[in-house]
This record gives C-alpha cells, sequence and structure tokens, in this order.
C-alpha cells in the first residue's frame, strides 16, 4: 500500500511539473551563455548565467542564477546573483535584475547608497499569440557625495506576438515571440526604444533585439551555448 501511495505521489508530481514547465531550465549546475552585438554586428559584451539552486514548492518555484557580466574581451565586468520566481502559471521578474548596476560602480563596488524600486515584470507559462501582458517599470537612485544619480525605464505595451522557430549558435528552438515598448531616463537623458524577445520553454532566453525610437535595429543578443 505504501508502495502504490508512493508511486501516485511520483507520478502526480512528475504531471504537474510537466503541466507548469517554464520557460528557464530547472537543472542545478547549468550553464547558459549569451553573446551581444552592437548595430554594426560588432561583438560587445557576454553574458554567463549559472543556475545555483532550485526550489520546488508544489507549483512554486525559485530559479537562481549567478550571472556574470563579460565584456568583448571576455573580462568580468560585474557578478551578481539573481532569483525568478514562478507563482503558480506566472513567471516574476525583478525588474532591478535589467539595470546595469555596473554603471553605479566606483573603484569595483557599488555604492551603499542605492535603492532600487519598482514591480515584477510578468510572463505567463501558457502565452497565446495576441496576448496583452502587464506594464512594468524599474527606478534606481544613488546618492555618491553630493551628486545624486537615477536610472528609470517603463516597459509598455507588451504582447505576445507569435510561436516561432529560431536558430541561435546553441541550437533549433521553438519560441514564443514576446514585444514590448521601453521608455527610460539615464541621467536626465530620455530614451525611447523596443525590445523583441524570443523564450522556450526549458530554456529561456534564445534572442533578443533592441530597436532605437526611429525602429532601427540597435543591438541584438543570442544565446551561444547551453549546458549542465
Amino acid at each position: 500500500m505504501k508502495n502504490l501511495v508512493l508511486l501516485l505521489v511520483v507520478i502526480f508530481g512528475a504531471m504537474t511539473l510537466k503541466a507548469q514547465e517554464t520557460f528557464f531550465p530547472t537543472k542545478e549546475g547549468t550553464v547558459l551563455i549569451y553573446k551581444s552585438f552592437d548595430k554594426k554586428d560588432k561583438l560587445s559584451s557576454q553574458m554567463k548565467y549559472t543556475i545555483k539552486k532550485v526550489n520546488i514548492n508544489g507549483s512554486d518555484m525559485d530559479i537562481t542564477y549567478l550571472c556574470e557580466s563579460l565584456d568583448n574581451k571576455e573580462n568580468l565586468v560585474f557578478r551578481e546573483e539573481i532569483t525568478i520566481h514562478q507563482k503558480g502559471d506566472v513567471l516574476y521578474f525583478d525588474m532591478g535584475n535589467f539595470v546595469n548596476k555596473s554603471a553605479f560602480q566606483q573603484d569595483g563596488e557599488i555604492p551603499a547608497e542605492v535603492e532600487v524600486k519598482g514591480n515584477n515584470m510578468q510572463i505567463p507559462l501558457n502565452p497565446q499569440p495576441g496576448q496583452a501582458l502587464p506594464d512594468a517599470s524599474v527606478e534606481m537612485a544613488m546618492k555618491m557625495g553630493f551628486v545624486n544619480m537615477k536610472i528609470a525605464a517603463n516597459v509598455t505595451n507588451r504582447k505576445v506576438e507569435a510561436i516561432e522557430d529560431i536558430s541561435v549558435p546553441a541550437g533549433n528552438f521553438k519560441c514564443y515571440k514576446f514585444s514590448g515598448d521601453i521608455n527610460s531616463v539615464v541621467l536626465g537623458i530620455k530614451v525611447k526604444a523596443s525590445s523583441i524577445e524570443w523564450f522556450a520553454k526549458g530554456v529561456g532566453t534564445v534572442k533578443s533585439e533592441s530597436y532605437d525610437k526611429n525602429g532601427k535595429l540597435d543591438s541584438h543578443t543570442e544565446l551561444v551555448s547551453i549546458s549542465n
């Protein structure tokens, strides 16, 4: 009887995880490497994400990554941990993770007087083409002596565009295509842009493109490898 109960629990658990398949790897130790290119298709930076810890509680899950940003010569720019939260059938991203904190560094360290506020970016686990998604925003302020610095960004008009097959150096993937408009303020300068991102189940971001206010490609990023 105990063996039967245990078997039913394992089967039910496997069915639940499959039904709630997320957009990211769930195996600790998985490493994803991305390369970013400027509008002239010149390598500008690299990102390395290593899954450090996965906590699963029913249909909820936390995935913690070690994020390492490298320049085009593979020199470390900054390193930090970020966590993505899955609650039910929705993923939540802390918008503070989208701000390049290296811009606030002083002598290799980020000052203690840094305040980040905003809301989480949401992605449904079962998106449908044409579906509108909630807006997201972030604001980061830093005080350095008598100087105040601020970076703010609002992501609006978010939408699920389509389901497409995408090829990148890491392989071929069936992806959900997301779009959105980005209005940001960096040190008092207003910048308008838009973005397109392709997400694959069990992988995460496969490819992304950023466009300027005139709709011209400004930069793009692609997954170059994924390993366990």
